[in-house]
């Protein structure tokens, strides 16, 4: 019984993130018309941006976690405007297949810089 309810409280949880993703994902199509493939990948970004400010800062000044989040949520907001400003924007009157290219690239752009930077090795968050 207690299997199944943890297994229960997991799916929970991973359909949780799997709704936020979507309901982003529906949020900027709606205003943009345009579907951001990065999206997921700027999730990723802050992702590794607190894991990040929790393994430096922790250690050093003792920051507690919410304010790691605080900062990976403030640098996923600011890299979402600077990719909006520099891939995006310029394409607003373009047609759409140059935007949904423009948007597979920042994707596969986001990706591999996290490859290169992070390794593809599991990185555990605690």
């Amino acid at each position: 019984m207690t299997d199944f309810i943890q297994n229960l409280i997991n799916g929970l949880q991973l359909g949780s993130i799997y709704a936020l993703v979507a309901l982003g994902y529906t949020m900027v199509y709606g205003i943009v018309k345009l579907i951001n493939f990065a999206h997921g990948d700027i999730i990723m970004v802050g992702a590794y941006v607190a894991l990040m400010s929790i393994h430096s800062f922790l250690r050093q000044t003792g920051l507690p976690l919410w304010l790691c989040v605080i900062v990976s949520i403030f640098f996923c907001a600011i890299l979402g405007m600077a990719i909006e400003f520099i891939a995006y924007k310029p394409l607003r009157n373009a047609p759409k297949l140059c935007s949904i290219i423009t948007a597979i690239g920042m994707s596969l752009l986001l990706q591999n810089l996290a490859l290169l930077l992070q390794g593809a090795n599991p990185k555990p968050f605690c």
